[in-house]
């Protein structure tokens, strides 16, 4: 089967984030006073052949925690979606 997989990887709220400070600084400057505590994450979608959900998304996590995300200092999400088959 095959599935869509999209992860969504952000920092750890006690890790600082200095691009997410200044992303909020800058709009701050254009107006946006009320935004606040901005993060800058990652989006990653895939899609992987696997014969069913539990494999896909053991799959996933091992790629999270080989290559797409740092687990020391990252956090992500797995999001699976089985794919239509014609």
């Amino acid at each position: 089967m095959e599935y869509s997989a999209k992860i969504v990887i952000g920092l750890r709220p006690s890790v600082l984030d200095p691009a997410g400070t200044a992303v909020e600084s800058s709009l701050h400057q254009l107006g946006y006073e009320d935004v606040a505590q901005v993060r800058i994450g990652k989006h990653v979608t895939l899609t992987l052949q696997a014969e069913n959900e539990a494999e896909a998304e053991q799959k996933v996590q091992r790629m999270c925690e080989q290559l797409l995300a740092n687990p020391t200092i990252e956090t992500y999400k797995i999001t699976l979606q089985q794919m239509a088959t014609a």
